[in-house]
This record gives C-alpha cells, sequence and structure tokens, in this order.
C-alpha cells in the first residue's frame, strides 16, 4: 500500500540593502510526466507583490516567470508538495522489436524529433578512450544500459560539490569523482556518442528509511530524506523515456519526482535569473514527512498496533494458564533463496545445488541461538515416487533441562569446508568408539562394495569406455559407477560395529561377528548411507519370538530425570563377550553403528536405539573419540526416538523452498522469540520470506506455515485431554471460510495441499456430524484413543489422504506407531508470511479462538455452504466481512483483536488492482481466490502426472458510496446508497497445452452479485 509524504523546500536569499531582482524563472513543479502521483503543490514566493505567468517550456515542463516591480531585501521560495509514493517497477515496460538487441538505428521521423537530444560535444582523450572501451554489441539493450550504468556508477565516486556549473566529462574521468549532475552529464553524453537519444533530467530525490533493514551493510538511509537531485534518461523505442541514476547506479524509481527535463543541463535549472549587487545570505531547507501510512507487508504494523497486539498475547496465555489447557505451539515454516528466484530447486524442485548449504548454514545459527549444546544430525528424509534419492533432512536435538548432548560445534564438519578424512581414520574411529562402549573392537568388520554386482555393472559397458568415464546417460548412474572404481573394489568402504543394548543387563552393550555364507561384508548396492546398505537379510536366521526387535519406548510412558554422560569417563565394560561368530537360532544383535567416509566427511551412522538414553550413550561416545582424533565428523543415520526431555528442529527440503519444523512454544513470549529468532537468522544466510511473482506481484515463499499444536508430552495435549475441544475447531472452521481462505496460498481447492472438509464430499458433513454426536462432553473423561477413532476416516482429503487435510490428525493418537501418538493437531492451510509479525498475528488468532472455545464448547450442524462456498467467498469483500465477524466473536470473549492487524494480511492475499473515485463513486478492484482443479493425467518429466488446471484467475470488484438512483447500473435492492456492490470476475484464462479452459477467450462473468 502506498505511503503518502508530504515535502517541504525553501530556498531564502537575503540582501543587505534592497536592490532590483530580474525576472526569475524557477522550475519546481513536477514535471507532466512523473510517474509519482502528487496529489497537492503549492508555491509560495516573497515579496508578495509580483507578477506570476504559469507556462511549459518546449519540452512540456512546467515553469513559473516571476517579475517583481518593486526592490527587495530578499527572494524566499517556498514549495511544498503531497506525494502517494506508489512502488513504481522501473521494468515495467516494453521494447519495440527492432531495438530489443543493441546497436540499433531510430527511424527517420524518430530521428528527427530526437535531434536535440543527440548532440554531442568533443570528447577528449580519457572520454575518447572510455568510449572505445564500452562494446558496441548486446543481445540485450535494456541489459546493456543497465550494465553501462552499473559500471559508471563503480567508477565515479560521488561528492557534493558546492561550486557552480557543470564538469565537463572529461573532468569528471580525470578526478573520477562528480556531484550527481556532473555523473548524469558524463552518461548522457557517453549514451549519445553510441547513438542513443538522452536528456538531463532535474528534480527531487526521496528516500524513505526503508521498513526492512539489509542483512549486510549499513541502511541506504537512517531516515527520511529528500534533496534537489539529478539524473539521465535514455530514449528506448516503444518505451519512451527510462531514467538511470548514476549516482545509485539503477534505474529510477517512484522517489525519483522530475521537476525539468531537458536536452541541456543549463535549461534545467531549479531557480535562474538576476538580481542587483549585494552582500547575499543564503539559506536552504528541504523536509519530507510521512502524513499516511497504512499497514502493508514490509510494515504490516505500527509500534502502537503491535504493542497492543503483544499484550493481547500475553492476556490469552493468562486465560490459557488459568484454564489449565497446557498449550504449546509450533509450525513449519518455509525459506526461499533471496539471490537466486529462477532456478528450478527455488521454484519446483525439492533439492538442488545450494539449498543444502543453505540448510546447513541455518540450522547452525538456530543452534547457536536456541540450543548451543545441541546435536546436528544429518539424516535421510522423506522418498516421495518419481524422486530418485530420498531427500536429506537435518535434526537439531537438544535437552529440556540445558545438559549439553554434543559439547564441541567445532567438531561437527560443515558441507561446504573442505575435506580431508581417509579409511583408514574411518577404521581408527570405529576402533575407539567401540572402546568407549565397552565392546571389543574385534567385532568390528570392514565392508566392501558387491565386487559381483559391479563387475556385472562393467560387463554390460561399451568396449571403448571406462568405468570412470561410463558415458551413461543417467548422470547419478554415470557418478555412481566412477566412485566405485575410483575407490576400488578391494578398498573397504568403512567399518560396521554390530552393537545392541543387552537387554538381560540394560547398562551394557553386546555386540558380536556377523556370520556370511561369502565370508566378508559386501554391502547392498546403492548411494546410502553405509548403514542402510548392510546385508541384514544375509545373516543366520533368528525365529520371530527370539528376533531382536527394536522398539521405541512409547511416548506416553513416564520418564525420570536424563543422566549426565560424560565422554571422558569409559563406559561400564560388558560382561566378556568371546570374539566368536554368531551361531544358527542362538539370538543376535541386528542394528550396528557404521563408520565411513562419504566425501571426504566421516559420517557416524546411528542405530536404532529404544530409548533415549541408549543414543546419548552413543552420541557421546562419538563426540569424545572424535575429540581425541581431532577428526570432524557428521552424525547420521537413525534419529534418537521421541522423548518430551528433548527438543528438535528440524530443516529439510520441500519443492521450491527449504522447511523448518521449529520446536513448539509453551507460551505466547516463547512464540514471540522463537519467531522473530528465526526470521533473522534465515535472513543472516540469505534466506528470505517472499519473493515476486512475474506480473510484479508480492507473494509468500510459495511453501506454507502450518501451525502445529499440542501439549509438552503428549499426556499434556489438549485435545487428547478434552476431545470436544477438536470437535469445536472443526465446526468453527466449517462455519468460517474466511480461516480457511485468508491465509492460505494461491492454490485451493478439493485437490489443494489443505482442502475443507465440505469442499469435495458434501455428504462428509453428514458423517462428520454423526462423528461429533460421539464426542464427550468436557466433563467426561474419553479414553485416548477415541478422538482418533471418531475423526481419523473424516478429516481427510478427496483420496483419503490424512496428511493432506486442512486440520490434519496424524499426529494425534494414530494406531500406527509411536510418532503418531503425539497429541498434536496441525492447521494446514496457512501461506507463509513474509514477515515475523505477521506470522505472530496468524498463530495470536489460533491461540485465541483455543482459548475461547476451550471455554464456550461449540454445538450444533455444520452450514451446508453449498456452491455458495466458492461463489461468495473466493471474493475478498465476502471474506473480510466473515473474518470480522470472527474478531467481533473473539471481542465478545474479552479478546478485542483489531481488524487493522490483518490489513497488511488482506493486501498479501488480495492484492488491489486499481481503485478509482468518479462522481462520488469509488470503484476498487482487488485479486480475488480461484480454485485450481487437478487436469487428467499427462506426461511428466519422469512419469505420468496430473497438471494443475490455473485457467483462471478471480477478481473482485466492490463499489460505494454510490448515491441513490444516480446510476443506471446500481441494484435496485442498494438504493440506500450505502451497502456495497460487491460482483467477481475472472481474469484473461492462460491459454496453453495444459490448461483447464486452453481454448477459452477472454470473459468476465459475473460470480456473486450483491448479497
Amino acid at each position: 500500500m502506498s505511503i503518502f509524504v508530504a515535502l517541504h523546500h525553501v530556498t531564502h536569499y537575503k540582501y543587505d540593502r534592497p536592490i532590483d531582482l530580474g525576472p526569475q524563472t524557477i522550475r519546481l513543479r513536477p514535471a507532466p510526466h512523473t510517474r509519482t502521483p502528487i496529489l497537492s503543490y503549492s508555491l509560495k514566493v516573497t515579496p508578495s507583490n509580483h507578477f506570476v505567468n504559469w507556462q511549459q517550456d518546449p519540452q512540456g515542463n512546467w515553469l513559473a516567470r516571476f517579475v517583481f516591480p518593486d526592490k527587495a531585501t530578499e527572494l524566499k521560495i517556498e514549495v511544498d508538495f503531497t506525494a502517494q509514493m506508489t512502488v513504481i517497477n522501473p521494468f515495467d515496460f516494453f521494447v519495440e522489436p527492432y531495438a530489443d538487441s543493441f546497436p540499433f538505428v531510430y527511424t527517420s521521423d524518430l530521428k528527427t524529433e530526437l535531434a536535440p537530444y543527440l548532440a554531442t560535444i568533443e570528447p577528449g582523450p580519457l572520454f575518447s578512450k572510455y568510449l572505445a572501451d564500452i562494446p558496441r554489441e548486446a543481445t540485450s539493450t535494456v541489459n546493456f544500459l543497465v550494465d553501462l550504468n552499473a559500471q559508471l556508477q563503480k567508477k565515479i565516486r560521488y561528492i557534493i560539490r558546492m561550486e557552480p556549473g557543470v564538469q565537463t566529462p572529461e573532468q569528471t574521468l580525470a578526478a573520477g569523482a562528480g556531484s550527481c549532475r556532473d555523473s548524469a552529464w558524463l552518461l548522457i553524453q557517453i549514451l549519445r556518442h553510441l547513438g542513443l537519444a538522452a536528456r538531463f533530467v532535474s528534480g527531487y530525490l526521496i528516500q524513505l528509511r526503508p521498513d526492512i533493514d539489509p542483512v549486510e551493510g549499513p541502511r541506504e538511509v537512517e531516515s527520511d530524506f529528500t534533496d534537489l537531485h539529478a539524473w539521465a534518461e535514455v530514449y528506448l523505442p516503444g518505451a519512451g523515456w527510462i531514467g538511470f541514476d548514476v549516482t545509485s547506479g539503477m534505474l529510477t524509481g517512484e522517489g525519483h519526482i522530475p521537476v525539468a527535463a531537458t536536452p541541456h543541463y543549463r535549461t534545467a535549472a531549479p531557480i535562474s535569473g538576476s538580481a542587483g549587487f549585494a552582500n547575499v545570505e543564503f539559506g536552504f531547507e528541504m523536509s519530507v514527512r510521512r502524513i499516511r501510512e497504512a499497514p502493508r507487508i514490509t510494515k504490516p504494523f505500527s509500534d502502537d498496533s503491535w504493542a497492543r497486539l503483544d499484550r493481547l498475547g500475553e492476556q490469552v496465555d493468562a486465560d490459557l494458564r488459568a484454564g489449565d489447557v497446557r498449550l504449546t505451539m509450533g509450525g513449519e515454516p518455509t525459506f526461499v533463496s533471496v539471490d537466486d528466484l529462477e532456478s528450478p530447486e527455488w521454484n519446483i524442485a525439492a533439492v538442488g545445488p545450494t539449498k543444502r548449504g543453505l540448510a546447513d548454514d541455518l540450522i547452525r545459527k538456530l543452534r547457536t541461538r536456541f540450543a548451543p549444546g545441541g546435536l546436528l544430525h544429518y539424516g535421510q528424509g522423506k522418498w516421495y515416487p518419481g524422486e530418485s534419492l530420498p531427500r536429506w533432512a537435518f535434526g537439531l536435538y537438544w535437552r529440556k533441562d540445558g545438559v549439553p548432548i554434543w559439547k564441541n560445534s567445532d567438531l561437527i564438519a560443515t558441507i561446504e569446508n573442505p575435506r580431508k578424512a581417509g579409511i583408514e581414520d574411518a577404521e581408527r574411529f570405529a576402533e575407539g568408539a567401540a572402546e568407549r562402549l565397552g565392546v571389543d573392537s574385534e567385532f568390528i568388520m570392514p565392508a566392501f562394495e558387491d565386487p559381483g554386482h559391479w563387475l556385472q555393472k562393467e560387463a554390460g559397458l561399451p568396449p571403448n569406455v571406462d568405468p570412470s568415464d561410463s558415458k551413461l546417460s543417467d548422470p547419478e548412474e554415470r557418478s555412481r559407477m566412477a566412485r566405485v572404481f575410483d575407490q576400488g573394489l578391494n578398498v573397504p568402504k568403512g567399518f560396521v560395529l554390530p552393537i545392541q543394548r543387552w537387554n538381560a543387563d540394560a547398562g551394557r552393550w553386546r555386540s558380536e561377528r556377523w556370520k556370511l555364507r561369502r565370508g566378508n561384508l559386501f554391502l547392498t548396492p546403492g548411494d546410502s548411507p553405509l548403514g542402510l546398505r548392510l546385508p541384514i537379510a544375509s545373516l543366520p536366521h533368528i525365529p520371530a519370538d527370539e528376533y531382536p526387535y527394536v522398539v521405541e519406548q512409547d511416548p506416553l510412558e513416564p520418564r525420570a530425570a536424563l543422566p549426565v554422560y560424560d565422554g571422558t569417563a569409559p563406559t561400564e565394560a560388558a560382561l566378556h563377550q568371546e570374539v566368536q561368530e554368531q551361531q544358527l537360532n542362538s539370538g543376535g544383535v541386528r542394528t550396528a553403528m557404521s563408520i565411513e567416509i562419504r566425501d571426504g566427511i566421516l559420517c557416524a551412522f546411528m542405530p536404532p536405539v529404544e530409548k533415549l538414553e541408549d543414543y546419548l550413550e552413543l552420541v557421546t561416545a562419538v563426540e569424545a573419540t572424535a575429540e581425541e582424533m581431532q577428526m570432524q565428523v557428521h552424525v547420521e543415520g537413525y534419529p534418537p526416538p521421541f522423548d518430551p526431555r528433548v527438543e528438535v528442529i528440524k530443516v529439510t527440503p520441500d519443492p521450491g523452498v527449504i522447511e523448518v519444523n521449529i520446536q513448539p512454544a509453551a507460551s505466547w513470549r516463547d512464540a514471540v522469540d522463537i519467531t522473530f529468532g528465526l526470521y533473522e537468522d534465515a535472513a543472516q544466510v540469505r534466506l528470505g520470506a517472499n519473493k515476486y511473482l512475474v506480473d510484479g506481484r508480492h507473494t509468500g515463499t510459495g511453501g506454507g506455515n502450518h501451525v502445529v499444536v499440542g501439549g509438552s508430552t503428549p499426556a499434556d495435549s489438549p485435545f487428547l485431554r478434552r476431545p470436544d475441544l477438536l470437535k469445536s475447531l472443526v465446526l468453527y472452521w466449517q462455519r468460517h471460510p474466511s480461516l480457511s481462505y485468508l491465509f492460505s496460498g494461491m492454490f485451493i481447492g478439493p485437490t489443494s495441499q489443505a482442502p475443507r472438509i465440505d469442499e469435495a464430499r458434501h455428504d462428509g458433513l453428514y458423517e462428520l456430524e454423526v462423528a461429533l454426536a460421539h464426542v464427550p462432553p468436557p466433563a467426561v473423561k474419553a479414553p485416548l484413543w477415541l478422538v482418533d477413532r471418531l475423526f481419523r476416516h473424516i478429516l481427510v482429503d478427496i483420496t483419503g489422504n490424512t496428511h493432506r487435510a486442512e486440520i490434519c490428525i496424524d499426529k494425534l493418537y494414530s494406531p500406527d506407531g509411536a510418532t503418531g501418538r503425539l497429541g498434536l493437531v496441525e492447521f494446514r492451510a496457512l501461506e507463509m508470511p513474509p514477515d515475523p509479525r505477521m506470522s505472530l498475528a496468524q498463530q495470536l488468532l489460533i491461540r485465541a479462538l483455543i482459548a475461547k472455545l476451550w471455554r464456550e464448547p461449540q454445538q450444533g450442524k455444520f452450514v451446508r455452504w453449498g456452491t455458495t462456498l466458492h461463489d461468495r467467498f473466493m471474493l475478498p469483500q465476502f471474506l473480510w466481512e466473515d473474518f470480522l465477524d470472527v474478531l467481533t466473536e473473539l471481542k465478545q470473549s474479552g479478546y478485542d483483536f483489531s481488524p487493522d492487524w490483518y490489513a497488511a494480511q488482506l493486501e498479501f492475499r488480495f492484492p488491489v488492482f486499481g481503485r478509482v473515485h468518479h462522481g462520488g463513486v469509488a470503484l476498487e478492484v482487488r485479486q480475488a481466490v480461484e480454485p485450481w482443479h487437478v487436469l487428467g493425467e499427462g506426461r511428466g518429466h519422469r512419469a505420468l502426472c496430473r497438471f494443475l488446471g490455473g485457467a483462471v484467475a478471480g477478481q473482485g470488484h466492490w463499489l460505494r458510496r454510490g448515491p441513490p438512483r444516480r446510476h443506471l447500473q446500481w441494484p435496485a435492492d442498494a438504493d440506500d446508497g450505502n451497502r456495497p456492490l460487491r460482483r467477481g470476475g475472472r481474469r484473461r484464462p492462460l491459454q496453453g497445452v495444459a490448461a483447464g479452459l486452453g481454448t477459452a477467450p477472454d470473459h468476465s462473468g459475473s460470480r456473486a452479485a450483491d448479497l
């Protein structure tokens, strides 16, 4: 949204005697071609006894000619105007095809008209050399000019020069410095010598303090600032005059307000005229102040508004404590690179060349902020169909009691640094870890790549290629083969230590020598860590009733305080085990710690364990060994089992984004600290929370900002203790569509990532009402499994996917495993906002609704919206009205939410295309919501896939303040002149092969008339 500013400019000449003032020409009125809207303007000149004649010069600039009949002791010129600082995209123009590349030649007619702007001066030796070094060919004229301007900005140092006049290009190049007028004239002459028409522009420069401070370096301006300025404009066929500011090295924007644009700087002087002889005292004053600024995406809150919201957060917290809700709140925000918005990894691909390194930088920043003694775990993430390899996943684990898990951060290998570890280091590391765990090093086994598999692969190659350069078309397979043969099939890939907690004595570890039919331990072919490629199926058979299964401790099981582990103290040794191979039917060890060198990094693969205590003991042994060897390592493999005594942050890749699973906050203050800290650390590693679409619209990362609520332990979860709370949330969300669409992303509808329960199956509401009828009231204690059994098969998407529901209960009390019984509920219809305060406003809304519904359980039936859901609530006006109803109900419950806190969210979700005021009528056109459905199956990059049918985009039209019966189009039932006409439309279809309406012409069909 625009910022309205008032500029005040005073130029004051005081004379020591009365003198004659000759005619004065003043060029201080914004020129007609200024792109910044000027709302008001005034020019006051003293002496007041004067004649003024407003006129336009040959170039169309405004100038005022003042004549003073009397002698005067002063000449004072005061300029005041207000400007609407609407953001201008300086690249919003097109160039005629013949001028796309440089050089080009103006048409004869155009060249005649531009003749004054093509006049050059005789170049000196320095200027001639500079011109000779400029390349004369470029595929893009615009890029050529941008580079030319940027190079000149680096070469010419900006100085404030008080001497009158303008330096010649030769003088400016010789000094390597100049004022804005000097560098502008230099650029103009360069352009003219290159055959491009250019003109000199003088005007005002308004620089407002940016809402967001830069990540690196000082702020551009510390406070709002204005001054007289000069720049150059070049004429491009099709685009017109385009401004280039050599002082900043950028194109001109909304802060550049021209007052005169002329062929020569002599006719662009702000004030020119004559005066009698006298001693002169010169005064000059310029200031700019903001007179109106609405909440916007980059500054969604004023300081006062944020303070009020923060106080309300503490009030909600107090109510949650008083009600014994025991609520915790986490989330899954997403980020994108601020330096690369074009690569596939930041648009559609889950992984890419830079994403892993940035994620590593981010999680280390988070470790410094939240968990200085935390363990960094480099694990394997999700593996989706169509992806050749599993994704990576980084985890940060730390103890709630403050005791460090990993003490020395210097021993954690970074992703980008040089690697130096060798296979002999892996063997020594395995021996050191075994010693610390009280296990004989004789149990360690070298692991080899399977020669039979790779020799067969080699035999299948053409006879004229080498395995190290196999010429295979698949780059992954080619790299895999080269890596194996470069290392050698007779060199161990790593070392394996079979190890498992001795069930007969929980304080000890046991091991054994694995017996294999082929003698050596040969790995299953693949790219995964060594610990995931062990030939477990080739080990001696163990009956099912004797098999040493690893079953994680139940999440609801009570836990004692964690012990403190000391890596310097030797672990109590297990009872002596003879080093012998496992005998058939004798039980055995089926988990192992693996040590390998991958990409020069020593990687310690952690086996699965049942309890957190076991895992911490293994990690302590790994760190102690790394400390002794002074060897950097990566801890990978299985992560620690779930345990409420540790916190965890996960950083994972998702298509186009990096996703951060943040730790839960136990209070509002924790949520504020975590959210601000996360955004700040992400910015420090060049990750941002927003980007821009091709049409210039400001949008989020494209990923979610899901909110996860629960308790500090599964037993504390308010949804397991009070199933009626989930019932109330489901009812309330369904009754208020604004909660589903106001904070969501662009892709909504039945096949989206977070569909409403009534978007696909309308009969699902009936089934859900049956389930709600079986939810016990607050006073009745229900079994923990009841809430899952009631909702699991109903809170799903159209395909039955429980994870992609708007309100997801995947981890509430799933029967599938321990990690699904965490008492968590996830709100998924939330897009990543660009500002942490916008995110916290969303979080506070959910916290307040939970506090309200805890006290005021919802009853009754669902609303059968039917087609009204998409016809009515796709329009921002109806959606906003519904959201205001939500805020009103919260206010009635004691929570004074202000609509202003969500005004920036409205602008972010539904940007304004334009506003117009005529004849007392105001018309506003905004982006509206449009549900995009999945199209039929089609051929994709790797397999059969389904495209998204984004054929149309919605618009919302809002007409208000119309006088009664004045306009023919005004509805008959709205003749009081107070009710707005709200009407929806659809913009031009995006025609293409994979578009749902690929051949449909432009249309603007009405979606919903005034209701």
